[in-house]
């Protein structure tokens, strides 16, 4: 049962590394064993109307409904938004309100509150906005029952792109962001070489979905990139009504094409050269206790292991009685006796091992 379970295992592993080999980049193998396991992160817990949630474990939050030591205003000095009952608020006049801290790249929660009385109509309804990097607005607004330009109105890239629905709570309600930015990337000579990219969800509901910006958003213009600093503060904007926010935090990105862990990477795996006639005694069927086969097949100077449906991988000696697959995650390893020839075949993945008899 143990073998059984073992090719059945193996064989459903194999084949779905044989069909992802051309999807997977990088240095690690497929499956491989060797890499190193994620970090663990304790979730964020989801707020309600009445009570902020908590961020993750990995976040830095960045206020908590207790104080603005994290934020300053446009001088660098103390702001004016006044903190009470664990939200701030902005104070008309007082301008943005700006994070000590700078960022690039970030998944960024934001919780907010227009008026619950209403007044004004338009833009002049709870109007505010979310600056990343100071430059790129997620505009906040009470779209509830308010019209106004589309690419106004909350959850706009304002200036730039609508959100794909109108998701907005009532006045007085809280309401989340859940924003993933990627900044945008210059050249060593200020050259645009990426442009930012961002998902917004607003009250959990998808409403920009991975979109290009197409520079700074402003006011009636569509100014084009210009370099700047990889890092910059985040903003949240004064204009002129009392919006509330409430439990925001931030979680830095890695840059683009970076995966936390796999900074570093291990050599190649050993190899010798045999002569291709020696490779011959490994050719074959292999024969496991449960009835499943494991077949290898000579091409010239190569060996390959091969399975059904087509798939194989090509495997490459460390020793004479040990190969390892280029791809996957494998390692054969061969019994000879005193003459010479291959009497068996241990195949070791994913912590498994399973042993097959040469035909």
């Amino acid at each position: 049962m143990r073998n059984l379970l073992f090719f059945a295992m193996s064989g459903v592993l194999l084949s779905l590394a044989f069909q992802a080999m051309a999807q997977i980049p990088g240095k690690w193998k497929n499956h491989d064993t060797r890499r190193p396991e994620r970090p663990t992160v304790i979730p964020a817990i989801p707020s309600t109307q009445e009570r902020a949630g908590k961020a993750p474990s990995d976040a830095l939050v960045l206020f908590d409904g207790k104080d603005l030591s994290q934020w300053v205003d446009e001088k660098g000095q103390p702001s004016k938004w006044i903190v009470r009952d664990g939200y701030m608020e902005c104070v008309k006049g007082s301008g943005f309100i700006y994070s000590k801290e700078k960022f690039g790249s970030c998944q960024l929660h934001v919780e907010f509150a227009t008026p619950a009385k209403v007044e004004g109509e338009g833009q002049g309804r709870g109007n505010s906005g979310v600056f990343l990097m100071n430059l790129y607005e997620v505009q906040v607004l009470d779209s509830y029952n308010n019209k106004t330009y589309s690419d106004g109105q909350c959850a706009a890239i304002y200036g730039q792109y609508p959100p794909l629905v109108n998701a907005s709570l009532a006045p007085g309600q809280w309401q989340t962001y859940d924003i993933v930015f990627h900044r945008p990337r210059f050249d060593d000579r200020g050259n645009l070489a990426a442009k930012a990219v961002i998902t917004v969800f607003h009250n959990q509901v998808l409403v920009q979905d991975h979109v290009e910006l197409l520079g700074p958003t402003t006011w009636m213009a569509r100014p084009g990139y210009s370099p700047h600093a990889d890092k910059l503060p985040l903003g949240l904007q004064d204009h002129g009504n009392p919006v509330r926010y409430r439990n925001i935090w931030i979680r830095e990105l890695p840059e683009e094409g970076e995966i936390p862990g796999d900074a570093y990477t291990l050599g190649p795996d050993p190899v010798i050269e045999l002569k291709p006639e020696l490779l011959e005694r490994y050719a074959g069927v292999y024969q496991f206790p449960s009835g499943g086969t494991h077949t290898i097949i000579k091409e010239g100077d190569k060996l390959y292991l091969s399975m059904y449906n087509g798939h194989r991988a090509e495997i490459q000696p460390e020793s004479e009685t040990r190969f390892n697959a280029t791809i996957l995650d494998v390692v054969l390893d061969f019994a000879l006796n005193r003459r010479g020839e291959v009497e068996s075949m241990t195949v070791r993945h994913s912590g498994s091992a399973g042993t097959a008899k040469k035909n």
